[in-house]
């Protein structure tokens, strides 16, 4: 069964979430409903693959403010005998007709954060069908059957969904009776938002979904060769048809032609030693770099003996993420358009001359990307790639079966708040384009035809000792990297247990533009829990930081699932955070 956070609040010693151990399978994501299809498919023989997709398939459609099918999915697999890792390139690609001259044509000087002008191709659902064909056992029939049911039958309303700030239908009931009707017909009543506990259904997504199920059964063929048509049938099919007349029916970019040419990538990961695990994340089109850029720049120090949550841990954290992820501003893009010097920015040379310039005792405002291509500590400041100006919502689902399956998937996009739900379909379409730049023409994240945009979602698997270890990832925009470096380092510099590490408090920093519209930052910002302290608080403004205390439990929502190869043991744990946050609680099972 699913369990939320205890009453009795924690001490140094305990924690809300006790461990959870067990041998059969784990399953943690963003709702209990989610995981109750993820349990169900794996009870019934499928594995972490199929477990995956069924709680994701739920997860697009309970949680639509945070992820619906319109969106993207990265994935990070590891298969049973296996010691590779298999990274699933889920994101959006922009369609033909997507230059920034077409932008400015319509009057516009950036890729707007809403609306059909933003919507790229739906990736989420090729990428599920993708790994379900290859590494998968059931059908598109099975996976989807809790997601159909509860789209017939109904849901019940979340407290996330009705009240989530910004992203809830409390906040979005105004525009979606002004401006979107598909998204004020399905999720209002009379023009009113239902309460908490009323039965939501989606007869349009169900409806899609049949339609989907009877293409699989009508096809030719083996499991795969079926599981081929259904991705036909949403790409080149009804639904692809569908998409095109809406986006020509409110002048959008997006294309028939866009869906039928778009095919999910499989590639390598990227990945660093740290101690004793190996922390494997997806490419430069995602922020998941930048975590390991930081970690190469951290284990330069001796953590231990700086102490967990000390003001020299703190700050060190801080000043390497800001490097880090000043890189990550100047350099990462879609490595099939832009030349990413991966290589150079992962390096052992590049790492040993950025880490000179962490002052120990001095915050830096500056935006300090290096030079890859000399590979020295900065570049010179005419060729830095800053933004104009400094200035969504994720799930996350991790499966780990008992022959050592892994799976970390990442959903997101497609959200109520970015765009209307197209009536004929129940969902909206992706507004991921919004991370695309229109300018400078030479830098890596500016909009072209069938480009994929930068992405903050970045799920995680880590290795121990050369064996499979963990499955972990989170919520967050640009600060899910930040936290799972936290989590990362809990786990494999301090030795904690999966519930103390995620429940450890932890602060992210806003010290560089951001990915999303309109890629604003404040240099020297931290948000930090005030369950950090304030002694170190004050140490850290004396040091120059810009500290805005957060409340506690609000800095992140990460959920993780752990293997043991040697004794076959599994354990998950997630965050009590979200439930604080976001009206959003996280949910694990094992058994």
């Amino acid at each position: 069964m699913s369990r939320r956070a205890y009453r009795i609040l924690p001490t140094e010693d305990t924690t809300f979430h006790p461990r959870l151990i067990g041998r059969q399978g784990a399953v943690a994501a963003n709702s209990y409903l989610s995981v109750n299809a993820g349990v169900d498919v794996l009870k019934a023989g499928g594995n972490a693959i199929d477990a995956a997709v069924a709680a994701t398939l739920v997860e697009g459609l309970v949680d639509p403010q945070m992820h619906t099918i319109g969106g993207e999915c990265p994935m990070l697999l590891r298969l049973a005998g296996e010691s590779r890792v298999i990274a699933v390139n889920g994101n959006t690609v922009a369609p033909a007709a997507a230059t920034p001259q077409a932008f400015r044509a319509r009057g516009l000087a950036e890729v707007p954060e809403a609306g059909i002008l933003a919507a790229g191709v739906p990736a989420a659902f090729s990428a599920l069908i993708t790994v379900l064909a290859r590494w998968g056992t059931r059908s598109f029939a099975e996976v989807s059957a809790h997601a159909r049911e509860l789209a017939v039958n109904g849901f019940p309303l979340p407290e996330g969904l009705r009240e989530q700030h910004k992203y809830g239908l409390v906040a979005l009931r105004e525009r979606f009776l002004a401006e979107w009707p598909g998204s004020a017909a399905l999720y209002l009543r009379d023009g009113e938002v239902p309460e908490v506990g009323v039965p939501m259904r989606n007869a349009a997504l169900a409806q899609a979904y049949d339609w989907l199920v009877s293409v699989e059964r009508g096809a030719a063929g083996d499991r795969v060769a079926k599981l081929a048509a259904v991705h036909d049938g949403f790409y080149k099919g009804d639904i692809a048809a569908e998409i095109d007349r809406y986006s020509k029916a409110h002048d959008g970019f997006l294309a028939r032609e866009d869906l039928a040419r778009f095919e999910t990538q499989i590639e390598s990961p990227v990945s660093l030693q740290v101690g004793d695990a190996t922390l494997y994340k997806c490419g430069f089109w995602s922020q998941g770099p930048a975590e390991l850029q930081t970690l190469a720049l951290m284990l330069r120090h001796d953590l231990r003996a700086m102490g967990h949550g000390s003001a020299d841990y703190c700050h060190l954290l801080v000043e390497c993420m800001k490097l880090a992820y000043a890189d990550r501003e100047q350099y990462y893009g879609d490595p099939t358009q832009t030349l990413v010097p991966g290589e150079v920015l992962l390096s052992e040379a590049y790492s040993a001359e950025r880490a000179k310039l962490v002052d120990p005792r001095r915050a830096n405002p500056a935006l300090r990307p290096g030079d890859a291509r000399r590979n020295a500590a900065l570049l010179p400041e005419d060729e830095i790639l800053a933004p104009k100006g400094w200035g969504g919502g994720t799930v996350h689902v991790d499966v780990i079966d008992a022959q050592g399956n892994m799976a970390s998937f990442t959903p997101s996009g497609a959200w109520l708040m970015s765009a209307e739900v197209m009536p004929a379909l129940g969902v909206p379409l992706s507004v991921r384009m919004m991370t695309f730049y229109l300018e400078p023409a030479h830098h890596p994240n500016v909009v072209a035809p069938g480009k994929r945009p930068r992405t903050t979602l970045t799920p995680s698997l880590a290795f121990k000792d050369g064996k499979p270890w963990m499955a972990f990832g989170t919520m967050g925009g640009d600060n899910q990297g930040q936290w799972l470096l936290q989590f990362t380092l809990n786990r494999a510099v301090f030795g904690m247990t999966i519930p103390q590490a995620i429940e450890a408090p932890r602060l992210s920093s806003e010290s560089f533009p951001g990915f999303f519209a309109p890629h604003v930052g404040v240099p020297n910002r931290v948000r930090a829990e005030a369950r950090i302290g304030k002694k170190v608080l004050d140490e850290l403004r004396r040091r120059g930081h810009d500290i805005d205390v957060a409340p506690d439990w609000t800095e992140g929502f990460v959920s993780a699932a752990q293997f043991d190869a040697d004794s076959g043991l599994i354990e998950a744990g997630c965050d009590p955070r979200g439930a604080k946050a976001l009206c959003f609680p996280a949910f694990a099972y094992v058994w």
